[in-house]
């Protein structure tokens, strides 16, 4: 389901009360959307095979998003760059490199990867692998942990890419799930 449907109808991620969903998946969080899919998928946690997360970011997270929440929060604002291609998040405390790498070889087959930065980093996180970072996604509250899913993958494409479409952009989101789900059930528990 789209999570927060009020921000991508508005190019956004906050919700109508200024709150960010993506960072908010869990039991007793205060945006509403996500407690919303915390409480829905919480009788399946452990049974669920795989978690893939679709996510976009427009060239509007980094001029209005990041600006507004660092004001919001009282921080300094400090520039960076929106990751041109698609990558994935894998979950730090349980990798599963072999799925991640599948997917990004089928999608590969459709856009294009994005690459590190000069320090060998995306979004300030050092690579895994060709297109894969890493997080703790349960301790970020990411989606892609409230089902504690075997395997789980968070997507980001970049659709003001002078480098591909948003046609593009939406085939490798379409090659990813089918991939994540042609690797999980080759998986299976």
């Amino acid at each position: 389901p789209c999570v927060s449907p009020w921000a991508w109808e508005r190019v956004q991620r906050w919700n109508r009360d200024a709150l960010d969903p993506n960072r908010n998946f869990r039991s007793g969080s205060p945006v509403g959307e996500s407690a919303a899919l915390v409480d829905l998928l919480g009788p399946l946690r452990g049974q669920v095979l795989l978690h893939i997360d679709l996510h976009e970011t427009t060239d509007s997270d980094e001029s209005e998003f990041r600006p507004a929440l660092a004001a919001r929060d009282g921080e300094a604002f400090v520039a960076d760059v929106v990751p041109d291609g698609f990558y994935l998040v894998d979950d730090a405390e349980h990798p599963q490199p072999e799925f991640q790498r599948s997917v990004i070889e089928a999608v590969a087959r459709v856009t294009h990867i994005a690459p590190p930065d000069a320090h060998g980093h995306i979004i300030g996180c050092p690579l895994q692998s060709p297109g894969v970072i890493s997080f703790a996604v349960a301790k970020k509250n990411l989606c892609a942990a409230i089902t504690e899913a075997r395997f789980s993958t968070t997507t980001e494409v970049y659709p003001d890419s002078p480098r591909t479409t948003p046609q593009q952009c939406i085939a490798a989101q379409v090659t990813a799930v089918r991939a994540a789900i042609a690797y999980a059930l080759a998986h299976p528990v």
